[in-house]
């Protein structure tokens, strides 16, 4: 029988490698797991087998991939062999026409000669292209050419009208201006044909626009238009309604109706035609000039009726309000044919951004506006001229200032028209204000503007030196002086109102120029030297109270707060008047000088005058000024009058020297003084604006402080207990006179009550604070006095048993 075999012996430790004992140390962790070793052997084996046969597949995949790869790569080593041939034959064949070539002749082909050849090849497809375009271009040019010969010698057959030519000549030039478009895009080396289309079509357009325009006023002037306008110019104004003048553009029907809209929509289609190229050759340049042009259709329709208003306008010369009249008539009466009938043809012709309406109104203003500038404007400069010149007053002033009142109206009721399309006026850009406005006579007359500013000016001082001159206006307060910055009552006399109103008025009239620059100019020319005249009136009863009295009359204290009054509040009214867009508008364009810091243009309270602050900012600032210097004087003289009736009880040694509590009563002199100060304040309270007032009593509690520190605890005045209890019951009454204003007096006396606080206390705590210094002093709540004052009031303390 033979023997049990016995297990194969396991391999040593050392020779197993670390995935084999981390494995075996995973599965074989406890003893109890050693029977399980023949279960894992199994799952081993099969795993091995499993992966075993993967292995063969993936050989066998390999294997026929590498015999695909073989066989593509005998295909391509063929393919290369071929072209190698070629490329050798090729080059044989070039060295039989090349005798100068030799073994280098390939790569001359390859690194030279085929780049000059594609570089050939391309230069012949643009020099093709060319020509083509050339040529494209010179036909259609030739059409365009021979279509303006023709309408400019009318020599067409029946069914080809001269309407139908010029529109065959318009869409031809639309047609040449896309190809030069796209040649500007996609050649832009091709400047020279440019030139030279843009020269021909130039020449054609020199033909085509004015024979277009001749042929719309002929067209127009058959229809009856501009209609008779002598029905509309009576200048009595008690003729009675006329019957209205029928409107030629909507009485027209049938055949009339349409050749006319074929000839307004040719005039469109040209403009718009001229609109491209001009925004063609302007491109990378300011273009806003040429996009927007006046519409050519209705000046046409504007011309004719301006020449007619003008022959009844040379009639007015000194009655102004017809002129307005007629064309304000003549707008309205005609504004909504153009929203109806043209405003579609325009539409149809694609030439965005236009209104015919807008358009219509800004033509016949700017109409009347040449009319002002050439005939009226001149006349009334001429004669204030004159008037300079030889002294003698006129009507020229008072003509001038009814001439900007009409055009102020005017251009109010044109506003209406415009407003009535649903046209915001508001969101208007600058240059489209100017044309609806009347007013923009003056942008290009600057001169004008400083002459008009002239004149309002004195008209306005000669209109306020009555109300200057009235006292009652300096006494009487203004009604409801309340702005809207806060509930504040100002109490102004009515002269600052008489100012305000004439300044607000001055305003109003140059927010009708169309010019942000001219209402600037107009408004420190005017409205600059009307806030210093009121300035000046201040100063002036302000100096004659002060050369009087001294101030040291009550009627003259109430004289200056009138005065102080007026100022705050005017100076609050330009304040808030700064802050609406109007004036910040204005105030952009101002503090740009070079070489001034923003520090520069601060006021002492902090407030920045700069950029955006308002065109009145140096007014405000004076007024600002006046009225800080002339509380200032108040509060001295108060002072002064409280120094001087004081002085008997700052001298008087003997009341602090007290032993006994008999010393506790007020002093009568401290009495007077007080007496006089609360009358003069009481007066000032009365007169004096509440803002104001708040700084006056705040300076002169700061005074008296000042002076009871000075000339009473700080000088060599001994006190004993009876006159400390004399000195705190005297700051208590005048503590009492300052609560009226404030709840806690105390804390705008600072000096004196830290004196009383170092008197009050005992010897052996003030031996104590004095030995701890300025550390010790902080701690007991002494910041106000130095430590040298301390040091002497403390030795002015004379304590008794």
């Amino acid at each position: 029988m033979d023997p049990t075999p016995t297990a194969p012996p396991l391999p040593p430790v050392s020779g197993l490698s670390r995935a084999v004992i981390s494995f075996l140390d995973g599965e074989l962790r406890e003893r109890g797991a050693l029977s399980l070793a023949s279960g894992l052997a199994a799952d081993l084996e099969t795993q091995c087998r499993d992966l075993d046969r993967s292995l063969v597949q993936v050989r066998s995949r390999l294997e026929v991939h590498l015999a695909a790869y073989s066989s593509f790569s005998d295909r391509v080593h063929g393919s290369l062999s071929g072209i190698t041939a070629k490329f050798a034959e090729l080059l044989s064949l070039v060295a039989a026409f090349d005798p100068l070539s030799d073994g280098g002749g390939g790569k001359r082909i390859l690194g030279e000669e085929l780049p000059a050849l594609a570089k050939e090849v391309a230069r012949v497809e643009t020099v093709r292209a060319y020509a083509e375009t050339a040529l494209k271009l010179d036909s259609l040019i030739g059409d365009v050419e021979e279509a303006v010969s023709s309408t400019l010698k009318r020599k067409h057959s029946f069914a080809q009208s001269s309407e139908e030519v010029r529109m065959h000549a318009i869409r031809t030039l639309n047609e040449i201006e896309d190809v030069i478009t796209q040649v500007s895009k996609l050649r832009p080396r091709w400047t020279h044909l440019v030139c030279a289309v843009d020269h021909r079509i130039d020449r054609a357009l020199a033909i085509l626009r004015p024979q277009a325009i001749a042929d719309h006023r002929a067209f127009l002037s058959s229809l009856g238009w501009p209609p008779p306008l002598s029905t509309s110019t009576s200048a009595n104004p008690d003729a009675g309604r006329l019957p209205a003048v029928p409107n030629p553009l909507l009485t027209m029907q049938g055949d009339l109706k349409r050749q006319y809209c074929e000839n307004f929509l040719s005039l469109c289609h040209l403009q718009e035609l001229q609109r491209r190229r001009r925004s063609r050759q302007l491109e990378g340049s300011n273009r806003e000039i040429a996009l927007h042009q006046p519409l050519w259709a209705i000046e046409e329709l504007v011309n004719p009726v301006s020449l007619a208003s003008e022959r009844h306008f040379s009639k007015w010369i000194d009655k102004p309000e017809f002129v307005f009249a007629l064309v304000y008539k003549i707008t309205r009466d005609y504004v909504d044919s153009m929203d109806d009938l043209l405003q579609p043809l325009v539409d149809k012709a694609m030439l965005a951004g236009y209104s015919c309406r807008e358009e219509w109104i800004a033509s016949m203003v700017s109409a009347l506006s040449t009319y002002l500038a050439k005939e009226i404007f001149p006349l009334y400069a001429s004669q204030l001229e004159e008037e300079s010149v030889n002294g003698v007053r006129s009507k020229a002033r008072t003509s001038w200032l009814h001439l900007i009142d009409l055009m102020i109206s005017f251009d109010k009721q044109i506003r209406s028209l415009i407003a009535n399309s649903g046209i915001s006026f508001s969101l208007m850009d600058e240059s489209n204000v100017q044309k609806l406005s009347s007013l923009s006579v003056f942008c290009d007359r600057p001169d004008w503007v400083e002459l008009w500013a002239e004149i309002e000016l004195s008209d306005t001082l000669d209109k306020l030196k009555a109300d200057v001159d009235n006292e009652r206006n300096w006494t009487k307060k203004v009604q409801g002086a309340v702005l809207m910055s806060g509930p504040e009552d100002y109490k102004s006399p009515l002269v600052s109102d008489f100012f305000l109103r004439r300044l607000s008025s001055v305003v109003d009239r140059s927010r009708s120029l169309p010019d942000v620059p001219l209402r600037s100019k107009f408004l420190k020319l005017v409205g600059a030297p009307i806030i210093q005249k009121f300035l000046d009136c201040l100063l002036v009863r302000c100096q004659e109270a002060e050369g009087l009295t001294a101030l040291t009359d009550d009627s003259a204290l109430v004289k200056v707060a009138n005065s102080v009054n007026a100022a705050r509040y005017v100076e609050s009214v330009l304040r808030e008047w700064c802050e609406d867009v109007f004036f910040i508008e204005m105030g952009l364009g101002e503090g740009d000088e070079p070489g001034k810091s923003q520090a520069e243009e601060a006021d002492f309270d902090g407030t920045v005058y700069g950029p955006g602050s308002g065109v009145f900012d140096k007014e405000i600032r004076k007024l600002k000024e006046f009225g800080v210097e002339w509380v200032e004087k108040i509060s001295v003289v108060v002072l002064r009058g409280f120094d001087v009736s004081s002085r008997d009880y700052i001298r008087n040694r003997k009341q602090w020297q007290e032993k006994s509590e008999e010393g506790s009563t007020v002093s009568r002199t401290l009495v007077d003084a007080l007496d006089h100060l609360q009358g003069k304040m009481s007066v000032i309270e009365d007169s004096l604006n509440g803002m104001d007032f708040v700084t006056v009593w705040r300076k002169v509690a700061e005074g008296v402080d000042q002076s009871i520190s000075n000339g009473l605890l700080l000088s060599n005045m001994k006190f004993y207990n009876g006159g400390v209890e004399r000195l705190s019951s005297d700051m208590e009454v005048l503590f009492g006179v300052f609560r009226t204003w404030c709840l806690r007096p105390e804390g705008f006396f600072p000096r004196v009550c830290e004196g009383l606080k170092l008197l009050r206390m005992g010897e052996k705590q003030l031996k104590d604070i004095l030995a701890g210094g300025l550390e010790r002093f902080r701690e007991e709540g002494i910041s106000h006095l130095r430590v040298f004052e301390a040091e002497k009031i403390a030795k002015n303390r004379v304590f008794t048993s």
